[in-house]
């Protein structure tokens, strides 16, 4: 049985990515433009404008598996702050203070930086074309515990 799981992982990886990415993406097109209901804030606005920009754009990346480790770098960073200065101060605990969403995308970004785009994502589609340009296979062994 752990063999046929270990040989899923990069598809499970895979749509781990395409739901966080898009998730992350519609928060962030909700906070910039107001769809799903949301307040949009002032263009430039310390730090609701720029965290409402990485959203979209590190939600999209992620979602398409484009940079994938670079975007969910970010992205993490972004929620790791968001959740200090903005839910922290009001209470210890995330329950208390309104943070599980930014704790949970920080630490499923988190995730992402370490295990890449998994399956699907055009990471491994450039990676498979420059690996075959070179003439050396690209190593897309999971990595199993």
């Amino acid at each position: 049985m752990t063999g046929r799981l270990n040989s899923a992982q990069p598809y499970a990886i895979g749509l781990f990515r395409i739901v966080v990415g898009l998730l992350f993406a519609c928060h962030g097109a909700n906070s910039l433009f107001g769809t799903f209901g949301g307040e949009t804030p002032d263009v430039g606005a310390w730090p609701a404008w720029y965290a409402a920009v990485i959203e979209l754009v590190g939600g999209s990346l992620v979602l398409l598996g484009l940079g994938t480790r670079a975007a969910a770098f970010i992205s993490s960073g972004a929620m790791a702050y968001a959740y200090f200065k903005v839910h922290q101060p009001q209470a210890l605990w995330p329950i208390e203070n309104s943070g599980e969403g930014a704790a949970m995308y920080c630490w499923a970004m988190f995730l992402l930086i370490f295990t890449g785009s998994g399956a699907f994502g055009l990471d491994r589609l450039f990676t498979k074309r420059s690996a075959a340009q070179s003439g050396t296979a690209a190593d897309q062994t999971p990595v199993a515990a």
